[in-house]
């Protein structure tokens, strides 16, 4: 180990060397020419990057962080805060725009499920909150009830703390279900058309038996009133993406809700250990950006957000149809990526193109473009397009399927 005394001597001789470093002109230039031309790790590394036609999906790195966002995190990085302190303060505001009791940033809306159901068990209970997810011998409940026509993987967040899940379908079948052991009922917003029961029926059979709900609304912003219309309706606990619509961290999520709940889903939070959340660790950073994001995105004009995403779907609309053979048609998703979304369809007849032979010649194209593939087509969305992205996506859909006009 290096002593104290060595140290010093070491350091003793740095103005020397500064010296030495600042006298020499040359050295000097090639440092500032240096400091003018930051790496491009993307291009060092040859990574691809495209252009993104088809959304908010993980895969893709969700979505582009905008100025202030950056500007945030870059700021944040320059001090040390206390992490519990940056939670709290932000937590605060977030819960306040989005009109809940308490708010605390997680790493995804994943992680907000497994710590939300990690409160609900817990409470304040310390050593519960060290025992999960070993439920047995522990007093805490272990059951959430669940839609079958929800169970589609994102479940697995839950289970993550021990729990099983219960699966019903009507409403008889949940009052069947309910028992002692019963933590939780979940709801998964993006599939409620395949449930039969709907959000505040689901909430008022879970208030009836005093038993606590959560929604998973991850990719369900916009429309923005979202973000507080399920807190309205009754649900304890809200889970959402914070790197899709909002923009904000790609690794952050919100758990909103009940402050009780929020206060004791923070214990099996970082910066504590021995507990199931120490690996979802959010750092300050992303915390203070998280809620930029959301704030820039409630203060934005929706109005005129949707009508720049159509008018660019319409755009690439009006290119592709001049194809002989090709049909277009614009809807929007009521569930999930509720936003313009283009489905594009030829006939075999007249176009001898397979959707995956044309979703591989625009990914290797340049510049590189990611579309959705359809039964039959394609579709693809325009609100993660730069400012004019759209005009080289018509340009190179068009020119793909004219060349395999038959």
């Amino acid at each position: 180990m290096i002593s104290r005394r060595t140290i010093l001597k070491r350091l003793s001789a740095m103005p020397l060397l500064g010296g030495i470093i600042g006298s020499a002109a040359p050295l000097s230039s090639a440092v500032a020419a240096t400091a003018l031309a930051p790496r491009n790790l993307v291009k060092e590394l040859g990574i691809r990057t495209f252009i993104n036609a088809a959304g908010t999906y993980t895969a893709m790195t969700g979505s582009l962080m905008q100025d202030e966002v950056m500007e945030t995190i870059q700021a944040a990085s320059k001090e040390f805060m206390m992490l519990d302190d940056v939670q709290t303060k932000v937590g605060e505001k977030i819960a306040a725009i989005v009109h809940a009791e308490s708010a605390v940033v997680t790493a995804g809306c994943f992680s907000a499920m497994t710590l939300g159901l990690a409160g609900v068990l817990t409470g304040m209970d310390q050593k519960k909150v060290e025992a999960l997810p070993q439920l047995e011998g522990t007093g805490m409940k272990s059951e959430v009830i669940v839609q079958k026509g929800h169970n589609v993987g994102y479940s697995h967040a839950l289970t993550n703390t021990g729990c099983k899940m219960v699966f019903v379908e009507t409403v008889e079948e949940v009052e069947k279900a309910i028992n002692e052991k019963t933590a939780m009922m979940w709801f998964l917003h993006i599939q409620s058309d395949q449930g039969k029961i709907m959000h505040q029926e689901w909430v008022n059979l879970a208030k009836k038996h005093n038993i606590p709900t959560m929604i998973d609304i991850a990719a369900d912003v916009p429309p923005v009133e979202n973000l507080w219309k399920f807190h309205e309706m009754g649900f304890d606990l809200v889970c959402v993406s914070g790197g899709k619509a909002m923009r904000g961290p790609q690794s952050a999520g919100i758990l909103m809700g009940k402050k009780h709940l929020i206060a004791a889903a923070r214990l099996s939070m970082p910066p504590r250990g021995s507990t199931i959340g120490r690996g979802m660790k959010v750092n300050k950073e992303e915390i203070l950006g998280m809620y930029v994001a959301l704030e820039k995105f409630v203060g934005q004009d929706q109005q005129k957000e949707w009508k720049m995403w159509e008018d660019r779907v319409a755009h690439i609309a009006d290119a592709v149809k001049k194809v002989n053979g090709v049909t277009t048609e614009t809807i929007r998703p009521e569930l999930g990526n509720h936003t313009p979304t283009l489905r594009i369809k030829w006939e075999p007849a007249k176009i001898n193109l397979t959707t995956k032979a044309l979703q591989e010649a625009l990914r290797n194209g340049d510049p590189s473009i990611e579309i959705v593939g359809e039964q039959g087509g394609i579709s693809l969305t325009t609100w993660m397009l730069k400012p004019g992205q759209e005009k080289i996506v018509a340009t190179r859909l068009k020119e793909e399927l004219a060349k395999a006009a038959v």
